[in-house]
């Protein structure tokens, strides 16, 4: 099987944003994500909504990407989709599509765990970007998943640490939310933590395991801080919105920033990568980039784009499974809790 001229289109539908992305030959040629607005007036994801926006999507998505890449679909050598982990009915979708798109092209399917994707990202080709080198630490970060990830290959990860409740990006906009600021408002804390004083407020880290995660009683410390804070001066939130983020991201990020140093201390692996939404938080780039000079790291953060979901890290992992061989049945289903 030759694999000069392969041109992979990737789908993505775990939550709430329908992707399509063409690969060639680790080339990136388009990358396109339709997000939903409706959400915003909620304050979370409905998933409900979010399934019915993936059908109307996913279509014109698709075609853009081809589109984009300047490709007809007859030239696709094969489609990767999302099978999971995500919200059922938002894969149901992407899954559903692509079985068909492969049927009717006679083409090859392949499955891909978005979790494995987040952290293969790192091998899309990029100008001036070299990749990790293998063995390395991926610490994923998103709304919906925090995780710590020994990489040995490709295909070969084990999960060493992991968040025990909620995820560090629910951290983030449950907090915002408390705040008053709108969803998503992970974005918000960090914009507005660049104006305030990181050591004004003290908020307690969860005590769990060296290398997991715990992000609920933080989030309820924050409920309760405000609450008292409040009932002496009601002005308290709009007075001092910027020191709150400040003090509220400087303990979310040192608290990641000990569970890698965990990791690394536990692996002895210094070569370290991370993903998802929240890898685009500005607070933990800089910690990042100051531990490849306190500690001698080498750390990897994904270009902005890459970061949040996106099918383009589907392709990519299409791309390798692809030279492997490793394609999936028409049977195939969607998996809401694939597990890696």
């Amino acid at each position: 099987m030759t694999h000069t001229n392969l041109y992979i289109l990737g789908i993505e539908s775990s939550c709430d944003d329908t992707a399509a992305a063409v690969i060639h030959n680790g080339k990136i040629l388009s990358n396109v994500v339709a997000s939903q607005e409706i959400h915003a007036q909620y304050g979370g994801v409905v998933p409900e909504l979010a399934s019915r926006a993936h059908q109307q999507n996913i279509v014109p998505v698709v075609h853009q990407a081809l589109h984009g890449a300047n490709i007809d679909k007859n030239q696709l050598s094969a489609i990767a989709f999302t099978r999971g982990p995500g919200l059922m009915g938002s894969l149901l979708v992407g899954t559903s599509f692509s079985k068909s798109l492969a049927l009717a092209l006679d083409i090859p399917l392949i499955d891909v765990d978005h979790m494995q994707a987040h952290i293969l990202a790192h091998f899309i080709e990029e100008e001036g970007k070299t990749p990790p080198t293998f063995p390395f630490l991926a610490m994923t970060i998103s709304g919906g998943h925090t995780q710590i990830v020994k990489v040995t290959n490709y295909f070969e990860m084990e999960v060493i640490g992991q968040t025990l409740d909620d995820a560090v990006g629910e951290a983030f906009d449950k907090s915002a939310k408390i705040l008053g600021l709108p969803y998503p408002g992970g974005p918000l804390i960090d914009k507005n933590a660049q104006e305030g004083n990181p050591k004004r407020f003290k908020f307690p880290k969860p005590r769990v395991n060296p290398m997991d995660f715990s992000f609920s009683g933080l989030k309820t410390a924050v409920l309760y801080f405000v609450e008292k804070e409040t009932k002496e001066n009601p002005n308290f939130i709009e007075d001092n919105i910027a020191d709150i983020c400040a003090s509220l991201q400087k303990t979310i990020v040192e608290y990641l920033m000990d569970k890698l140093k965990n990791a690394v201390k536990n692996t002895g692996i210094k070569e370290i990568a991370i993903g998802g939404g929240v890898s685009a938080n500005s607070g933990i780039r800089k910690a990042l980039k100051e531990a490849e000079s306190n500690y001698g790291w080498t750390t990897h953060v994904p270009k902005f784009e890459y970061c949040t979901d996106n099918a383009a890290m589907i392709a990519i992992v299409g791309e390798l499974k692809y030279k492997q061989g490793d394609f999936t049945s028409s049977e195939v289903t969607a998996s809401a809790r694939l597990k890696f």
